[in-house]
């Protein structure tokens, strides 16, 4: 029998350079210990540890609310043990979160919420929440988080788009610098008044977006904003925010994306992680500026807004 339920998957960011930092043994014992707390925190709200995995734990929950507030506390009380620690223990968490029909056999969890849960898992950055639309409605305002709209995405193993939220944990985070509370998604709205734009230029195509207009796709998707037509570009590689009256690039692809800004030699490498655009450089898809045929876009940032060109 089929119940209504969500499910979180949450696992460590960067377990394999720890591994490279201290070893198999000291890092495994590591690991466990933050695996077994994300358990514990999971019960401890009122949830149910399904199974652990490696690095990553699964959970099911009753009810929506309680699995995002569970995830955001979770992560709240991470930052201040990582505050704590040594820089080579520190380990990020990352969390997926879906809700829909699910089978229990014999204490495992089957259907479609739990392979969704588990892929924004690995899509979401170091200590980011992502969640699908069905959780964000059925959760409504629950205590203490936001929700920000990343827009349509393509998921592995799913045929069609999901639309897919960021649930926002910081308490010092301004409220009005993301995505307002709301308990019906037609309800959500940016309500950051300080506008910015950005322009691209790809192979003499210019295009240009504004804060209203994020987030912006990246990719070889013909749904894409930002539609770049080379093989070694992911159908959805980049994702481009505006957050905090600022432009944020997201990585998103299978292999990454790098960022080189002018007066600087050395290029940000992103790996499934952000960096704010800024003054002006290049961005390089996919590839290193090392290859010569890299399907690069230089930029250009003016007061609150970017230029790729």
């Amino acid at each position: 029998m089929s119940v209504l339920s969500t499910m979180v998957f949450a696992d460590i960011s960067g377990s394999t350079a720890l591994y490279e930092a201290l070893g198999n043994e000291r890092a495994t014992e590591a690991v466990t210990q933050v695996t077994q707390w994300i358990g514990d925190t999971i019960e401890a709200h009122g949830g149910r540890v399904v199974k652990k995995l490696g690095d990553g734990v699964l959970g099911v929950f009753g009810d929506a609310s309680s699995a995002v507030s569970a995830m955001a506390t979770m992560l709240r009380q991470h930052k201040v043990r990582l505050d704590r620690w040594p820089h080579p223990l520190r380990m990020e968490i990352r969390v997926g979160v879906a809700s829909g029909e699910v089978v229990d056999v014999d204490g495992d969890c089957y259907g479609d919420a739990v392979n969704v849960a588990s892929r924004l898992c690995e899509r979401a950055g170091p200590a980011e929440i992502w969640a699908t639309e069905t959780t964000v409605l059925l959760a409504g305002t629950a205590p203490d988080v936001w929700y920000r709209k990343l827009g349509m995405m393509d998921i592995r193993g799913k045929a069609e788009l999901l639309m897919l939220y960021h649930v926002e944990w910081r308490e010092d985070e301004a409220p009005d610098s993301l995505t307002m509370q709301a308990a019906l998604v037609s309800n959500f709205a940016p309500v950051d008044s300080i506008l910015g734009q950005i322009q691209f230029s790809w192979h003499g195509v210019d295009r240009t977006f504004t804060s209203s207009d994020a987030p912006v796709m990246v990719g070889r998707a013909e749904h894409a904003q930002l539609r770049i037509n080379d093989p070694r570009v992911s159908r959805l590689h980049a994702r481009i925010d505006w957050r905090n009256s600022g432009f944020v690039l997201t990585d998103m692809s299978s292999f990454g994306t790098w960022v080189r800004f002018e007066g600087s030699d050395s290029p940000v490498r992103l790996r499934r992680d952000a960096c704010i655009l800024h003054g002006a450089g290049h961005i390089a898809l996919g590839v290193s500026f090392n290859e010569p045929s890299a399907p690069v876009m230089s930029f250009h940032v003016a007061g609150g807004s970017v230029h790729l060109s």
